[in-house]
């Protein structure tokens, strides 16, 4: 998931790189005095946020309030003069911090979703704040020697499995904060965390802009040949909202590829839009990144340095399912042979038409998705603009992502209009088990808009916890283009696909039944918090929920049986070119991480190019899927050293659906198997466990690679 998974947990108090903005209810400074919304539990169902009170100026004294209170609680906890006890310390540390997560909760998701300037600015002041206050909790030593003396002691206190591991996991996380430190290298380890805060959100913010920035204004329909006339009617509106009414705006995604590749005819274009895509973040400007990411890799490896570990990635990796970097590498060199072989077959065939087609010219990175539709078109008779008119935004979510929910797992769905939401198009659903009892809400947001984040990904606004009587809300975030008024909304496949992937996410912290929040839906390993998603995206394309849901938006009738083949024939097709710029993307970023603590500031162009060709992986026809400037993903987003998450997270999917398979497929009892082993329990237990309480044994990567057809 570029998906920020925990805004923020009740010790660590992470940040996702979300946000919001509410200035609908903006008062005046002269407005009479109001109580702050986040000051209590708000009173709406199951807890949901108020964004018919919430303003923009409630967030930094409502921040500064919840982390005062914060601390002390945690005071009291570590001053106590009693011997601590499960309950009295570690209990009481779950407990405490309820004020400042239910603001933080809002704030991050509303800075990823919606932000603005006031919010920025507040993004801005808190950061530092946060990781200070972070580091104040993490190395407090009356507490640490609190948690420690339980820690040493866990077998013996009689306490369940998972209190136990509850026990270990605050022990160590507080050593992975630093609590055995010095006092100089802790004072050093705050510094460090601090300029660390404030550069992650220069990167979130001066990413955006580029993103803004970097989209490309056509002044000649003419050169739109190739897209639809929604599209261009869409790119009409997107100009006429910046200004330049007459005029087409191509807007861009934060991948390398741009969609609209595959469709224009006109190359100059294609290589404009391209060049405006790869260069963002490294053109000398006001949001240049260049320096930012460097000195994040930089801080990074001091950090880890001080903790005891060579690099960065080797801390990271050391509480993750892979353990260390070498695992990670391991696993993504062993794809790379097989992937540059298929990529120079692939490109083969490309150049071939042009060729026929005597073009003149060779093989281009913005030429790949043009030619790459047009072999499609000519080896499966399949492009996208036969499929879109069967896959209606709305009858996807309902008769798709719904239904295979329901079938799975028994849950079912409505739509609920009377709670407030912070823009007009974001819609709330309620969730119900197959009891007809409340399991929680999901917030949905579809569309893309220039003041959210890239991408695609799931947080929450309330985690599901037994212990604080607290049922999960949850938020769906998807960057889709918002068609012109009184048009469909018609997705791409990969689309779909995104939405099955993201409601996958949801699943996990939905169907959480955790007493502890420390263990509650998502919070899990990185390299396994993709296995829900990535597993949930099968059913897109499982026969009873596909026909269920490809229907064509205007007659209803459903996709045609030779189009469903085809689609199917094709699911292998330019597997070379996305598992290799996934490759080179996943390997940039260890490289990155893997610097040690006395490496110099990179030179970034030098060191990607280098990086690159340590793999094998510099091919000028394929570029990673993100570039260093623009990948969110770890400097913004939490997956620092680990974007290689989402192909070990694909190892464990890829067996899991050969167990379904082996098993009758989609059945209740298959779905409740799952639920009852992996998503209900969270963190609960170590993920290899997890695993094998599923499987009945570790996962094998057999699967993946016949998957990608690279066996």
């Amino acid at each position: 998931m570029n998906h920020s998974l925990a805004a923020l947990s009740i010790l660590l108090l992470a940040a996702s790189c979300g946000t919001s903005d509410n200035t609908k209810n903006e008062m005046p400074a002269t407005a009479p005095a109001r109580e702050n919304p986040f000051t209590a539990e708000s009173t709406l169902y199951l807890g949901a946020p108020d964004f018919s009170k919430i303003q923009n100026r409630d967030f930094s004294p409502a921040m500064e309030a919840g982390m005062k209170k914060q601390l002390d609680e945690v005071k009291a906890i570590a001053d106590s003069k009693d011997a601590a006890t499960f309950d009295n310390t570690i209990i009481a540390l779950e407990k405490s911090g309820q004020e400042l997560t239910r603001v933080s909760k809002v704030f991050f998701n509303l800075i990823a979703s919606n932000t603005n300037d006031s919010l920025q600015v507040v993004n801005t002041d808190m950061a530092p704040k946060l990781a200070a206050h972070s580091d104040a909790i993490n190395l407090d030593p009356k507490l640490f020697a609190r948690v420690k003396s339980l820690y040493d002691t866990r077998d013996s206190l009689g306490l369940d499995s998972v209190s136990v591991r509850l026990v270990d996991r605050y022990y160590t996380r507080m050593v992975r904060a630093g609590a055995l430190l010095n006092s100089a290298d802790q004072k050093s380890l705050r510094a460090l965390n601090e300029e660390e805060s404030k550069l992650t959100t220069l990167f979130s913010e001066n990413l955006l802009k580029e993103v803004n920035n970097a989209a490309v204004l056509v002044d000649d329909k003419a050169q739109l040949d190739g897209m639809t006339d929604a599209e261009i009617e869409a790119a009409a509106t997107a100009a006429k909202e910046k200004g330049s009414e007459g005029k087409w705006l191509i807007t861009l995604q934060n991948t390398t590829m741009q969609p609209v590749l595959a469709e224009l005819k006109n190359r100059a274009l294609r290589e404009r839009i391209f060049t405006a895509s790869t260069q963002r973040g490294m053109l000398g400007n006001a949001t240049d990144q260049k320096a930012t990411v460097s000195r994040l890799a930089q801080l990074r490896a001091q950090r880890a340095k001080l903790l005891g570990f060579p690099n960065y990635a080797a801390y990271s990796l050391d509480d993750q399912m892979a353990k260390t970097p070498d695992a990670a590498v391991k696993l993504l060199t062993g794809m790379v042979p097989a992937a540059v072989k298929n990529v120079k077959a692939e490109a083969a065939k490309l150049q071939a038409v042009i060729d026929k087609e005597k073009g003149g010219f060779t093989l281009a990175p913005w030429d790949w998705d043009f030619y790459a539709e047009k072999v499609r078109k000519a080896e499966y008779d399949l492009d996208e603009s036969q499929i879109k008119p069967y896959f209606e935004l709305d009858r996807v979510l309902h008769d798709g992502v719904f239904f295979a929910a329901n079938q799975m797992y028994g849950i079912s769905f409505k739509e609920r209009k009377d709670l407030p939401v912070y823009r007009p198009e974001v819609r709330v659903f309620e969730v119900f088990d197959a009891d007809s009892s409340t399991i929680g809400l999901i917030y949905a947001d579809y569309y893309a808009r220039d003041n959210k984040q890239g991408g695609a990904w799931m947080d929450s606004f309330q985690d599901q916890s037994g212990l604080l009587d607290e049922k999960p809300i949850v938020t769906q975030n998807v960057n889709i283009q918002k068609p012109a008024d009184g048009q469909p909304a018609l997705l791409s496949f990969d689309e779909v696909t995104t939405m099955f992937h993201e409601f996958g996410h949801a699943l996990h912290g939905l169907l959480s039944k955790q007493k502890y929040p420390y263990f509650s839906g998502t919070n899990v390993p990185r390299d396994f918090v993709e296995f829900p998603s990535q597993f949930n995206e099968n059913w897109a394309s499982e026969p009873k929920v596909f026909a269920n849901y490809a229907k064509n938006y205007k007659t209803g009738e459903a996709m045609p049986k030779a189009l469903v083949d085809k689609i199917k024939k094709s699911g292998k097709f330019n597997q070379g070119f996305m598992t290799t710029e996934y490759l080179a993307a996943a390997l940039l970023d260890l490289q990155w991480h893997m610097l040690p603590a006395d490496a110099p500031l990179q030179d970034v162009p030098n060191f990607e190019k280098a990086a690159l060709s340590n793999y094998g992986l510099d091919l000028p026809m394929v570029l990673p899927r993100y570039r260093t400037c623009y990948f969110s993903h770890i400097w913004g987003g939490g997956y620092a050293a680990g974007y290689y998450a989402y192909l070990w997270a694909e190892v464990l999917e890829a067996d899991a659906f050969g167990w379904f398979k082996e098993h009758g497929g989609m059945t209740r009892d298959n779905g409740m198997h799952f639920r009852g082993t992996i998503l209900s329990q969270g963190g609960s237990k170590d993920a290899g466990q997890l695993y094998r309480d599923f499987r009945g044994r570790d996962p094998e990567v057999g699967p993946l690679l016949e998957k990608r057809g690279l066996k």
